[in-house]
Protein backbone atom coordinates (compact mmCIF):
# COMPACT_ATOMS: atom_id res chain seq x y z
CA UNK A 1 0.00 0.00 0.00
CA UNK A 2 1.18 3.52 -0.83
CA UNK A 3 0.74 5.19 2.56
CA UNK A 4 1.46 8.66 1.18
CA UNK A 5 -1.20 8.32 -1.51
CA UNK A 6 -3.74 7.04 1.03
CA UNK A 7 -2.91 9.94 3.35
CA UNK A 8 -3.63 12.37 0.52
CA UNK A 9 -6.83 10.52 -0.41
CA UNK A 10 -8.25 10.85 3.10
CA UNK A 11 -7.17 14.49 3.34
CA UNK A 12 -8.96 15.26 0.06
CA UNK A 13 -12.06 13.43 1.28
CA UNK A 14 -12.02 15.53 4.44
CA UNK A 15 -11.73 18.74 2.39
CA UNK A 16 -14.74 17.71 0.30
CA UNK A 17 -16.85 16.82 3.32
CA UNK A 18 -16.10 20.10 5.08
CA UNK A 19 -16.76 22.06 1.88
CA UNK A 20 -20.23 20.52 1.83
CA UNK A 21 -20.94 21.55 5.41
CA UNK A 22 -19.51 25.06 5.07
CA UNK A 23 -21.73 25.70 2.04
CA UNK A 24 -24.79 24.15 3.71
CA UNK A 25 -27.30 25.63 6.18
CA UNK A 26 -25.24 24.20 9.06
CA UNK A 27 -24.05 27.46 10.65
CA UNK A 28 -26.97 29.53 11.94
CA UNK A 29 -25.82 33.13 11.67
CA UNK A 30 -29.10 34.50 13.06
CA UNK A 31 -29.37 32.63 16.37
CA UNK A 32 -25.99 30.96 16.57
CA UNK A 33 -25.24 27.27 16.81
CA UNK A 34 -25.63 24.58 14.18
CA UNK A 35 -28.56 23.17 12.24
CA UNK A 36 -27.62 19.61 11.29
CA UNK A 37 -30.94 18.54 9.72
CA UNK A 38 -30.03 19.17 6.10
CA UNK A 39 -31.16 17.47 2.93
CA UNK A 40 -29.06 15.92 0.19
CA UNK A 41 -27.98 19.35 -1.08
CA UNK A 42 -27.31 20.82 2.38
CA UNK A 43 -30.54 22.80 2.83
CA UNK A 44 -32.32 22.70 6.18
CA UNK A 45 -35.52 20.68 6.44
CA UNK A 46 -35.87 21.07 10.24
CA UNK A 47 -34.54 24.11 12.11
CA UNK A 48 -34.71 22.48 15.54
CA UNK A 49 -31.26 21.87 16.98
CA UNK A 50 -29.64 18.84 18.53
CA UNK A 51 -28.02 19.76 21.84
CA UNK A 52 -25.36 17.10 21.59
CA UNK A 53 -24.51 18.21 18.07
CA UNK A 54 -23.68 21.71 19.26
CA UNK A 55 -20.87 20.05 21.21
CA UNK A 56 -19.98 17.70 18.38
CA UNK A 57 -19.75 20.55 15.86
CA UNK A 58 -17.70 22.71 18.23
CA UNK A 59 -15.31 19.79 18.70
CA UNK A 60 -15.00 19.25 14.94
CA UNK A 61 -14.31 22.90 14.13
CA UNK A 62 -11.81 23.16 16.99
CA UNK A 63 -10.07 19.88 16.12
CA UNK A 64 -9.74 20.96 12.49
CA UNK A 65 -8.07 24.19 13.59
CA UNK A 66 -5.82 22.35 16.05
CA UNK A 67 -4.66 19.97 13.32
CA UNK A 68 -4.54 22.17 10.21
CA UNK A 69 -4.29 25.75 11.47
CA UNK A 70 -6.59 28.69 12.14
CA UNK A 71 -8.92 28.58 9.16
CA UNK A 72 -11.16 31.65 9.59
CA UNK A 73 -14.35 29.84 8.54
CA UNK A 74 -13.75 26.95 10.94
CA UNK A 75 -12.87 29.37 13.73
CA UNK A 76 -16.06 31.34 13.10
CA UNK A 77 -18.03 28.09 13.18
CA UNK A 78 -16.42 27.18 16.48
CA UNK A 79 -17.03 30.54 18.13
CA UNK A 80 -20.58 30.83 16.79
CA UNK A 81 -21.42 27.34 18.08
CA UNK A 82 -19.69 27.85 21.44
CA UNK A 83 -21.76 31.00 22.11
CA UNK A 84 -25.03 29.14 21.47
CA UNK A 85 -23.87 26.11 23.44
CA UNK A 86 -23.02 28.14 26.52
CA UNK A 87 -26.03 30.44 26.33
CA UNK A 88 -28.85 27.97 25.72
CA UNK A 89 -27.89 24.31 26.05
CA UNK A 90 -27.47 23.86 29.82
CA UNK A 91 -30.43 23.81 32.24
CA UNK A 92 -30.37 25.37 35.70
CA UNK A 93 -29.53 21.99 37.26
CA UNK A 94 -26.33 21.68 35.23
CA UNK A 95 -27.69 19.00 32.92
CA UNK A 96 -28.07 19.67 29.20
CA UNK A 97 -30.97 19.84 26.80
CA UNK A 98 -31.07 17.25 24.03
CA UNK A 99 -33.20 19.23 21.57
CA UNK A 100 -33.90 22.93 21.27
CA UNK A 101 -35.84 25.24 19.02
CA UNK A 102 -33.82 27.29 16.55
CA UNK A 103 -33.74 30.29 18.89
CA UNK A 104 -32.50 28.21 21.82
CA UNK A 105 -35.81 27.54 23.57
CA UNK A 106 -35.48 24.09 25.17
CA UNK A 107 -37.62 21.20 23.99
CA UNK A 108 -36.32 18.01 25.61
CA UNK A 109 -33.81 16.59 28.07
CA UNK A 110 -32.59 13.01 28.24
CA UNK A 111 -31.68 10.76 31.12
CA UNK A 112 -28.21 9.86 29.84
CA UNK A 113 -25.32 12.31 29.84
CA UNK A 114 -24.26 11.92 26.22
CA UNK A 115 -24.89 15.60 25.44
CA UNK A 116 -22.70 16.50 28.41
CA UNK A 117 -19.90 14.30 27.09
CA UNK A 118 -19.80 16.29 23.86
CA UNK A 119 -19.81 19.54 25.82
CA UNK A 120 -16.74 18.24 27.63
CA UNK A 121 -14.71 17.28 24.57
CA UNK A 122 -15.72 20.39 22.65
CA UNK A 123 -14.84 22.85 25.41
CA UNK A 124 -11.58 20.99 26.02
CA UNK A 125 -10.63 21.04 22.33
CA UNK A 126 -11.61 24.72 21.96
CA UNK A 127 -9.87 25.67 25.19
CA UNK A 128 -6.72 23.91 24.02
CA UNK A 129 -6.96 25.65 20.64
CA UNK A 130 -6.92 29.23 21.95
CA UNK A 131 -5.63 28.57 25.48
CA UNK A 132 -8.99 29.56 27.00
CA UNK A 133 -8.76 28.58 30.68
CA UNK A 134 -12.47 29.28 31.27
CA UNK A 135 -13.40 26.77 28.55
CA UNK A 136 -11.04 24.16 29.98
CA UNK A 137 -12.46 24.74 33.47
CA UNK A 138 -16.01 24.33 32.13
CA UNK A 139 -15.01 21.06 30.48
CA UNK A 140 -13.53 19.75 33.73
CA UNK A 141 -16.51 20.84 35.81
CA UNK A 142 -18.96 19.08 33.51
CA UNK A 143 -16.80 15.96 33.41
CA UNK A 144 -16.65 15.92 37.22
CA UNK A 145 -20.46 15.97 37.28
CA UNK A 146 -20.63 13.09 34.79
CA UNK A 147 -18.13 11.07 36.80
CA UNK A 148 -20.03 11.65 40.04
CA UNK A 149 -23.27 10.45 38.42
CA UNK A 150 -21.48 7.40 37.03
CA UNK A 151 -20.18 6.50 40.47
CA UNK A 152 -23.46 7.30 42.27
CA UNK A 153 -26.61 7.73 40.13
CA UNK A 154 -28.41 9.32 43.08
CA UNK A 155 -26.05 12.29 42.67
CA UNK A 156 -27.71 13.17 39.36
CA UNK A 157 -29.22 16.67 39.66
CA UNK A 158 -31.72 15.78 36.92
CA UNK A 159 -34.47 14.23 39.03
CA UNK A 160 -36.70 12.16 36.77
CA UNK A 161 -38.65 8.94 36.99
CA UNK A 162 -36.17 6.18 36.13
CA UNK A 163 -36.72 3.73 33.33
CA UNK A 164 -38.34 0.41 34.08
CA UNK A 165 -35.05 -1.46 34.37
CA UNK A 166 -33.40 0.75 36.99
CA UNK A 167 -30.52 -1.70 37.45
CA UNK A 168 -29.52 -1.83 33.77
CA UNK A 169 -26.17 -0.43 32.62
CA UNK A 170 -25.49 0.78 29.07
CA UNK A 171 -21.99 0.25 27.65
CA UNK A 172 -22.08 3.65 25.96
CA UNK A 173 -21.92 5.35 29.37
CA UNK A 174 -18.38 4.25 30.31
CA UNK A 175 -17.39 4.57 26.64
CA UNK A 176 -18.07 8.32 26.54
CA UNK A 177 -16.36 8.74 29.91
CA UNK A 178 -13.06 7.23 28.83
CA UNK A 179 -13.26 9.08 25.53
CA UNK A 180 -13.69 12.36 27.45
CA UNK A 181 -10.92 11.60 29.92
CA UNK A 182 -8.39 10.88 27.17
CA UNK A 183 -9.21 14.12 25.33
CA UNK A 184 -8.99 16.06 28.62
CA UNK A 185 -5.58 14.45 29.18
CA UNK A 186 -4.36 15.68 25.80
CA UNK A 187 -5.82 19.17 26.18
CA UNK A 188 -4.76 19.67 29.83
CA UNK A 189 -1.38 17.91 29.92
CA UNK A 190 -0.53 19.11 33.43
CA UNK A 191 -3.31 16.80 34.69
CA UNK A 192 -2.33 13.86 32.52
CA UNK A 193 -1.69 11.50 35.45
CA UNK A 194 -5.13 12.11 36.91
CA UNK A 195 -6.97 11.57 33.63
CA UNK A 196 -4.91 8.46 32.90
CA UNK A 197 -6.05 7.00 36.24
CA UNK A 198 -9.67 7.89 35.50
CA UNK A 199 -9.45 6.33 32.04
CA UNK A 200 -8.01 3.11 33.46
CA UNK A 201 -10.71 2.96 36.13
CA UNK A 202 -13.58 3.38 33.68
CA UNK A 203 -12.11 0.97 31.12
CA UNK A 204 -11.62 -1.65 33.83
CA UNK A 205 -15.26 -1.20 34.89
CA UNK A 206 -16.44 -1.68 31.32
CA UNK A 207 -14.35 -4.81 30.93
CA UNK A 208 -15.57 -6.16 34.26
CA UNK A 209 -19.26 -5.52 33.55
CA UNK A 210 -19.78 -5.57 29.78
CA UNK A 211 -17.01 -7.72 28.30
CA UNK A 212 -17.88 -11.34 27.60
CA UNK A 213 -14.38 -12.86 27.51
CA UNK A 214 -15.58 -16.22 26.27
CA UNK A 215 -17.08 -14.71 23.13
CA UNK A 216 -14.96 -11.54 22.79
CA UNK A 217 -18.09 -9.41 22.72
CA UNK A 218 -19.10 -6.16 24.43
CA UNK A 219 -22.66 -6.51 25.69
CA UNK A 220 -24.55 -3.25 25.17
CA UNK A 221 -26.83 -3.72 28.19
CA UNK A 222 -26.21 -5.65 31.41
CA UNK A 223 -27.39 -5.58 35.01
CA UNK A 224 -25.56 -3.31 37.42
CA UNK A 225 -23.48 -6.28 38.58
CA UNK A 226 -22.62 -7.26 35.00
CA UNK A 227 -24.98 -10.22 34.88
CA UNK A 228 -26.64 -11.29 31.65
CA UNK A 229 -30.18 -10.16 30.76
CA UNK A 230 -31.89 -12.76 28.62
CA UNK A 231 -34.01 -10.41 26.52
CA UNK A 232 -33.38 -8.67 23.18
CA UNK A 233 -31.68 -5.67 24.83
CA UNK A 234 -29.42 -7.91 26.91
CA UNK A 235 -28.43 -10.01 23.89
CA UNK A 236 -27.78 -7.03 21.61
CA UNK A 237 -24.31 -6.51 20.19
CA UNK A 238 -23.49 -3.21 18.49
CA UNK A 239 -20.44 -3.85 16.26
CA UNK A 240 -19.94 -0.12 15.65
CA UNK A 241 -19.74 0.69 19.36
CA UNK A 242 -17.44 -2.27 19.86
CA UNK A 243 -15.06 -1.01 17.15
CA UNK A 244 -15.15 2.47 18.70
CA UNK A 245 -14.48 1.03 22.15
CA UNK A 246 -11.62 -1.00 20.71
CA UNK A 247 -9.73 1.96 19.27
CA UNK A 248 -10.34 4.07 22.39
CA UNK A 249 -8.77 1.22 24.38
CA UNK A 250 -5.92 0.85 21.87
CA UNK A 251 -5.19 4.55 22.36
CA UNK A 252 -5.00 4.06 26.13
CA UNK A 253 -2.83 0.97 25.68
CA UNK A 254 -0.43 2.92 23.45
CA UNK A 255 -0.27 5.77 25.96
CA UNK A 256 0.35 3.54 29.00
CA UNK A 257 2.40 0.85 27.19
CA UNK A 258 -0.10 -1.73 28.42
CA UNK A 259 0.23 -4.83 26.23
CA UNK A 260 -2.54 -6.69 28.09
CA UNK A 261 -5.03 -3.90 27.38
CA UNK A 262 -3.93 -3.81 23.75
CA UNK A 263 -4.56 -7.55 23.41
CA UNK A 264 -8.00 -7.16 24.99
CA UNK A 265 -8.83 -4.29 22.62
CA UNK A 266 -7.75 -6.42 19.66
CA UNK A 267 -9.93 -9.29 20.88
CA UNK A 268 -12.89 -6.91 21.14
CA UNK A 269 -12.23 -5.69 17.60
CA UNK A 270 -11.98 -9.27 16.32
CA UNK A 271 -15.30 -10.09 17.99
CA UNK A 272 -16.98 -7.02 16.56
CA UNK A 273 -15.86 -7.93 13.04
CA UNK A 274 -16.93 -11.55 13.45
CA UNK A 275 -20.33 -10.39 14.67
CA UNK A 276 -20.90 -7.54 12.23
CA UNK A 277 -19.28 -8.23 8.84
CA UNK A 278 -21.90 -9.08 6.24
CA UNK A 279 -20.42 -11.89 4.15
CA UNK A 280 -23.21 -11.71 1.58
CA UNK A 281 -23.53 -7.99 0.81
CA UNK A 282 -20.39 -6.51 2.36
CA UNK A 283 -20.08 -3.84 5.00
CA UNK A 284 -21.08 -4.09 8.65
CA UNK A 285 -24.60 -4.49 10.02
CA UNK A 286 -25.93 -2.22 12.77
CA UNK A 287 -27.00 -4.74 15.42
CA UNK A 288 -26.85 -8.46 16.05
CA UNK A 289 -28.12 -10.89 18.69
CA UNK A 290 -25.32 -12.71 20.49
CA UNK A 291 -27.33 -15.96 20.47
CA UNK A 292 -28.42 -15.62 16.85
CA UNK A 293 -32.02 -14.95 17.82
CA UNK A 294 -34.19 -12.27 16.16
CA UNK A 295 -33.05 -8.70 16.72
CA UNK A 296 -35.71 -6.35 18.05
CA UNK A 297 -34.59 -3.10 16.30
CA UNK A 298 -36.12 -2.95 12.83
CA UNK A 299 -32.95 -1.34 11.46
CA UNK A 300 -30.68 -4.16 12.70
CA UNK A 301 -29.35 -5.15 9.26
CA UNK A 302 -28.87 -1.65 7.85
CA UNK A 303 -25.44 -0.21 7.05
CA UNK A 304 -24.74 3.07 8.86
CA UNK A 305 -22.06 5.63 8.04
CA UNK A 306 -20.70 5.99 11.58
CA UNK A 307 -20.25 2.24 12.08
CA UNK A 308 -17.98 2.11 9.03
CA UNK A 309 -16.09 5.21 10.17
CA UNK A 310 -15.26 3.56 13.50
CA UNK A 311 -14.35 0.23 11.91
CA UNK A 312 -11.98 1.93 9.46
CA UNK A 313 -10.19 3.71 12.31
CA UNK A 314 -10.04 0.59 14.47
CA UNK A 315 -8.67 -1.77 11.81
CA UNK A 316 -6.03 0.64 10.52
CA UNK A 317 -4.91 1.57 14.03
CA UNK A 318 -4.75 -2.12 14.96
CA UNK A 319 -2.49 -2.74 11.97
CA UNK A 320 -0.27 0.19 12.95
CA UNK A 321 0.17 -1.06 16.51
CA UNK A 322 0.66 -4.73 15.61
CA UNK A 323 1.71 -4.90 11.93
CA UNK A 324 -0.65 -7.87 11.68
CA UNK A 325 -1.62 -7.92 8.02
CA UNK A 326 -5.11 -9.27 8.71
CA UNK A 327 -6.10 -5.85 10.02
CA UNK A 328 -4.76 -4.11 6.94
CA UNK A 329 -6.63 -6.56 4.72
CA UNK A 330 -9.85 -5.90 6.64
CA UNK A 331 -9.26 -2.16 6.43
CA UNK A 332 -8.81 -2.44 2.65
CA UNK A 333 -12.02 -4.44 2.32
CA UNK A 334 -13.97 -1.91 4.42
CA UNK A 335 -12.37 1.01 2.58
CA UNK A 336 -13.49 -0.40 -0.77
CA UNK A 337 -17.03 -1.04 0.48
CA UNK A 338 -17.37 2.30 2.22
CA UNK A 339 -16.16 4.52 -0.61
CA UNK A 340 -18.18 2.63 -3.21
CA UNK A 341 -21.46 2.97 -1.26
CA UNK A 342 -21.65 5.93 1.14
CA UNK A 343 -20.28 9.02 -0.70
CA UNK A 344 -22.73 11.09 -2.75
CA UNK A 345 -20.73 11.74 -5.90
CA UNK A 346 -23.12 14.45 -7.11
CA UNK A 347 -23.67 16.68 -4.06
CA UNK A 348 -20.88 15.61 -1.73
CA UNK A 349 -20.70 14.23 1.84
CA UNK A 350 -22.05 10.76 2.65
CA UNK A 351 -25.41 9.13 2.81
CA UNK A 352 -25.92 7.97 6.37
CA UNK A 353 -28.21 4.99 6.01
CA UNK A 354 -28.13 2.12 3.54
CA UNK A 355 -30.30 -0.95 3.26
CA UNK A 356 -28.54 -4.25 3.80
CA UNK A 357 -27.92 -4.64 0.07
CA UNK A 358 -26.14 -1.28 -0.03
CA UNK A 359 -28.90 0.75 -1.67
CA UNK A 360 -29.60 4.18 -0.19
CA UNK A 361 -32.38 4.32 2.38
CA UNK A 362 -32.31 8.02 3.37
CA UNK A 363 -30.97 10.78 1.12
CA UNK A 364 -30.59 13.52 3.75
CA UNK A 365 -27.03 14.32 4.82
CA UNK A 366 -27.84 15.37 8.37
CA UNK A 367 -30.35 14.88 11.15
CA UNK A 368 -30.51 15.06 14.94
CA UNK A 369 -28.15 12.05 14.84
CA UNK A 370 -25.93 12.70 11.82
CA UNK A 371 -23.80 15.78 11.23
CA UNK A 372 -20.14 16.78 10.92
CA UNK A 373 -18.66 14.59 13.64
CA UNK A 374 -18.04 10.86 13.07
CA UNK A 375 -17.05 11.32 9.42
CA UNK A 376 -14.67 14.30 9.79
CA UNK A 377 -13.17 12.68 12.89
CA UNK A 378 -12.56 9.44 10.99
CA UNK A 379 -11.05 11.17 7.97
CA UNK A 380 -8.76 13.30 10.16
CA UNK A 381 -7.73 10.32 12.25
CA UNK A 382 -7.06 7.99 9.35
CA UNK A 383 -5.02 10.67 7.60
CA UNK A 384 -2.99 10.98 10.82
CA UNK A 385 -2.46 7.20 10.95
CA UNK A 386 -1.31 7.04 7.33
CA UNK A 387 1.05 9.94 8.03
CA UNK A 388 2.54 7.91 10.90
CA UNK A 389 2.80 4.80 8.73
CA UNK A 390 4.55 6.85 6.07
CA UNK A 391 7.11 7.97 8.68
CA UNK A 392 7.44 4.54 10.29
CA UNK A 393 5.95 5.64 13.64
CA UNK A 394 4.43 3.12 16.04
CA UNK A 395 2.75 3.20 19.47
CA UNK A 396 1.40 6.72 19.02
CA UNK A 397 -1.89 8.12 20.34
CA UNK A 398 -4.71 9.24 18.06
CA UNK A 399 -7.27 10.55 20.57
Amino acid sequence: MNFSAMKDFYHNQLSGVMDFWMKSDLIDKKYGGCITCVDREGKSYNNEKSGWFQGRCLWTFSALCNRYGMNKDWLFGAENTKTFLEKYCTDTDGRMFFTLQQDGTPIRKRRYFYSESFFVISMAEYGHLIQDKAALDAAEKCFDMMLSIYKDPSADPFKITPKAYTNDCAAAVPMVLFSCSQILRRCIPEKADYYTEVTDMVINNMLRLHYDKDRNRIRETVRADGSFIDNPAGRTINPGHSCENAWFMMNQAAYTKNSDLLNTALNILDGALEEGLDKEFGGIIYFSDIDGRPCEPLEWDMKLWWVHCEALIATLYAYTLTHNKKYLETFNMLHDYTFSHFPDKEFGEWYGYLHRDGTVSHTQKGSMWKGPYHLPRALMTIERIFEALEKGERDFCIL
